[in-house]
């Protein structure tokens, strides 16, 4: 009995114990709570959303060894690098149109440069407006849509919108008195002043972008910044000229031979730059002029790194960077003298490959993705991040795995992009022609279609693994038939 006894004993002291250690563990729980800082309580993850304006991949992180681009070159290595990713259309309304919708062309109706999605669907939630509805901060400093008064999208922002350019303002694209023509858009092609990077208007974007974040820092933001150079005129403080010399681009002149079998209708007579001083109205510009415009390119695109440098150097003295994705794209590509052509409007390589990297604490560092990749993934990707529903009819697809793990491939590997002719249909109504050009690990084919009926007016096809150069058209040839038929029907199941 006294053995039982002592037993009860110590199971009823031990019951205690134990009851003290579990009241002491939930007061400890409380109290840590309780004086926890409130910026423990970690915030929805922050999205820092930038788009350059004509910015091919020519940078130090996709191989070109001129160009100064340091702080592009430091977000690749801190995140994911997009090697082989294609805008939906080489031109900027149609292509921002496509990646803030989540909308392909044919789907928004938007091919020109003169439509505004929302005339055409009022109902659209574009990217911004999506992260707006769900409680972030939605801010835009710079272009994010299309320039004009009358492509501002109030519904999409959360507050007011900074240096979304409404007319020829100066700063927009000139400082030098003998550019500041009221009359004209256009003056001299490219433009280098002894002035602070904030004389420019990209300077001025990457400053109230900073502004903005010191703001923002302690709500959940998205935040959109639009850089406007490398877009004509080539504008950029002289300090970035001064990094190169006029040599330099002697090797980067390009062959001014149109592609053998290319058809005509795929060609354009680089209409953009006509009507800049100096412009000569030959198809092949003079080399001096070539190489000008060369320097040019490159100096506002160091200037553009600088001020995307400025950014993501604030964001890091925030403490940001650890709650932030960051996603940078360009809208489209840019011929810098392939074929004798200049600008984008094109289905080319130059035209439709933009660089596209995303950085994020939870993604992989220093990857470089080889998959074909569009654009129009952007919307569903941070959409997918951030854990936010998706809207109906949406096209493209998330790319989180690609960020997340070590996967490269997802999806089919294909990219669509699309040109309408005439290129005058830019400024008014329904295309003549559309070319859709699909792109595959190998080969870029494109068809010429009938806007009316779809009917097939010419074929592109080029062998990149054997002539990266798209010199010459192969669509003609017997030995690709069976690879066309299955290009083509790629094509029609990715458009609709």
């Amino acid at each position: 009995m006294g053995v039982h006894r002592q037993i009860k004993r110590n199971l009823y002291w031990n019951g205690i114990s134990n009851n003290i250690l579990a009241v002491c563990m939930v007061l400890a729980m409380f109290l840590c709570c309780a004086c926890a800082p409130k910026n423990m309580v970690r915030k929805k993850t922050n999205v820092l959303f930038i788009v350059v304006d004509d910015l091919r991949p020519i940078l130090g992180c996709y191989g070109n060894a001129i160009i100064k681009s340091p702080h592009i070159d430091a977000l690749a290595k801190a995140g994911v690098l997009f090697e082989s990713a294609y805008c939906q259309q080489a031109v900027c309304n149609p292509s921002r149109t496509s990646v803030l919708t989540g909308l392909r062309p044919d789907q928004s109706g938007v091919w020109n440069l003169k439509t505004h999605f929302r005339n055409l669907d009022s109902n659209v939630i574009t990217l911004p407006q999506l992260f707006k509805s769900n409680a972030y901060a939605a801010r835009e400093v710079g272009k994010i849509f299309h320039d004009g008064a009358e492509f501002k999208d109030p519904d999409s922002w959360s507050g007011t919108s900074f240096y979304n350019v409404t007319r020829n303002e100066p700063n927009h694209k000139y400082v030098l008195t003998q550019n500041l023509v009221p009359s004209r858009a256009k003056a001299a092609p490219t433009e280098q002043a002894e002035v602070g990077d904030d004389s420019y208007i990209d300077g001025k974007v990457a400053s109230k972008a900073i502004d903005l974040m010191r703001e923002l820092k302690d709500s959940s933001f998205f935040l959109a910044v639009g850089f406007r150079r490398p877009h004509l005129p080539f504008s950029a403080p002289k300090k970035y000229w001064d990094l190169y010399k006029r040599g330099d681009f002697v090797s980067e002149l390009q062959d001014s031979l149109v592609p053998l079998g290319t058809p005509e209708i795929a060609l354009t007579n680089s209409n953009e730059l006509r009507g800049y001083d100096g412009i000569e109205k030959d198809r092949v510009l003079a080399r001096e002029k070539q190489l000008e415009l060369l320097h040019g390119y490159y100096a506002s695109t160091s200037f553009v790194d600088a001020q995307i440098g400025k950014i993501l150097t604030a964001l890091k003295d925030l403490h940001l960077d650890d709650n932030t994705i960051i996603v940078l794209w360009s809208d489209h590509g840019f011929h810098l003298g392939e074929f004798g052509i200049w600008c984008k409007s094109t289905n080319f390589e130059a035209a439709t490959r933009v660089p596209l990297i995303f950085a994020g604490p939870d993604f992989k560092k220093n990857k470089r993705v080889k998959t074909m990749t569009e654009l129009i993934d952007i919307y569903p990707t941070l959409a997918d991040l951030a854990g936010l529903q998706l809207p109906d009819k949406l096209k493209g697809k998330s790319l989180r795995k690609q960020l997340t793990t070590t996967i490269d491939i997802v999806g089919d590997g294909y990219a669509l992009s699309q040109f309408i002719r005439p290129y005058e249909s830019l400024n008014k109504g329904l295309p003549e022609a559309m070319g859709y050009s699909i792109r595959s690990k190998d080969f870029r084919y494109t068809e010429w279609r009938s806007f009316d009926d779809m009917k097939v007016l010419d074929r592109e096809l080029y062998d990149l693994s054997l002539n990266p150069q798209e010199s010459e058209n192969i669509a003609d040839s017997p030995n690709y038939t069976e690879m066309m038929r299955l290009l083509s029907t790629k094509i029609d199941a990715i458009r609709k």
